[in-house]
């Protein structure tokens, strides 16, 4: 019971992130922060119901603190974490994150970016929408980075007291997580100019429709039945069309562990994951029933065209659902072959360590052998994204 408490603490990122060192407050100037306004969330807290399940989330606790301003800014779309003030950058990363939890990367990979920007890395998140089309999600990730890119090699980033001449003479790397590593390897394959020198490519994973997506075979057409019956409903429509006040204090106040700050940029983040659902829902019920290209195809095309010269595979030592030996193998050959490098490493951890977050504890009255399991599990959690992060970065910097 106590490590499913623990668990469900750990998961949960709280209102205000604690990381170990103080985070610099970037000024406002031409761009947008988020700004320190008092968060209306509930914090995430859980109880056990009688058969040792998690049975309240999101259950009312003490007021937190007001959230410190954001680390990151807006341009074009894109999200940058730059490095602390008055600290040159030593190169600029495009990262790209998993499936659904990718579309809001400051949410559920706010440490590890802030990590990588305490390395010295300009880092730059493209967040995208799941889509069963991965060639389009691929070339739309490029695009959208290099909109972001293009912008910041003309004007800088004043915010972050760097000149467009300063992130000119960077070199560009990209890091990816799960169906992000899949994404950066397809960029590296599809684009033979305007790539990055090197790809970190944690927990690759590309599998069929069918073992990515437990039950995927029956899902589709039972979708397909049930589709017409829904949006006969008024309930459907309602929550479709919902856009009110009340309906987004409803979706921020049950999504309270995960959304920071009550303001219009985490509104806006939280619409871009939940539009997510319905489209692909909707590719489900018109009869898409695999990934395009297919998982063969796309090694078929990354064994011929890869041309990102430095690679680094990082697998985890519990992840039921990595596939880095599989592509170690296709891109290896590839990689010898234009004169790169390729590299595999594995760490402590699982698929989720990309993701943990320095959620604060909240102790009760009394210490419990909960509090002191889920301190343990806190620390050696994070604990493992600090030796991810550490790991890309002595790696980039030996390149």
């Amino acid at each position: 019971m106590a490590a499913a408490v623990a668990a469900a603490h750990l998961l949960c990122p709280a209102p205000a992130a604690s990381p170990a060192k103080p985070l610099q407050q970037l000024p406002t100037r031409g761009r947008r922060t988020h700004g320190a306004k008092p968060s209306r969330c509930l914090p995430c807290r859980a109880s056990l119901g009688p058969d040792g399940s998690l049975a309240m989330l999101g259950a009312p606790g003490p007021r937190p603190a007001p959230p410190m301003r954001r680390p990151y800014l807006r341009e074009h779309s894109c999200l940058i974490f730059p490095p602390p003030l008055g600290r040159r950058p030593v190169a600029v990363v495009k990262f790209l994150g998993g499936a659904f939890i990718g579309a809001v990367p400051e949410v559920t990979y706010g440490y590890l970016l802030e990590l990588l920007a305490r390395e010295g890395f300009l880092v730059v998140c493209v967040p995208y929408n799941v889509t069963f089309n991965h060639e389009a999600a691929a070339r739309e990730v490029f695009d959208r980075f290099h909109a972001c890119y293009d912008a910041l090699l003309a004007s800088g980033l004043p915010e972050a007291g760097l000149s467009a001449p300063d992130i000119a003479e960077l070199p560009l790397y990209s890091v990816g997580h799960s169906n992000g590593a899949l994404l950066q390897l397809l960029v590296g394959s599809y684009f033979a100019e305007k790539i990055p020198k090197a790809n970190a490519i944690v927990s690759f994973n590309n599998r069929p429709a069918s073992e990515a997506v437990p039950y995927f075979e029956q899902i589709g057409p039972l979708l397909s039945q049930l589709m017409p019956m829904m949006e006969a409903s008024p309930v459907y429509s309602v929550a479709r069309n919902a856009s009110g006040d009340y309906a987004w204090k409803a979706l921020f106040d049950l999504a309270g562990g995960f959304i920071r700050e009550y303001d219009q940029e985490a509104m806006v983040s939280l619409s871009k994951f939940v539009d997510q659902l319905p489209s692909v829902m909707n590719q489900v019920t018109e009869g898409v029933s695999e990934f395009k290209p297919t998982p063969p195809e796309n090694r078929e095309f990354c064994k011929n065209s890869y041309s990102v010269p430095n690679t680094l595979l990082v697998k985890f030592s519990v992840d039921a659902i990595d596939d880095t030996d599989i592509v170690e193998d296709v891109l290896r050959p590839r990689v010898d072959s234009i004169g790169g490098q390729i590299k595999k490493v594995i760490l402590s951890g699982t698929h989720l360590t990309p993701c943990i977050q320095d959620v604060k504890w909240q102790v009760g009255s009394e210490y419990t052998p909960a509090d002191a399991v889920a301190q343990g599990l806190k620390s050696l959690a994070l604990n493992e994204t600090r030796v991810l992060s550490r790991t890309i970065a002595d790696w980039l910097r030996s390149l």
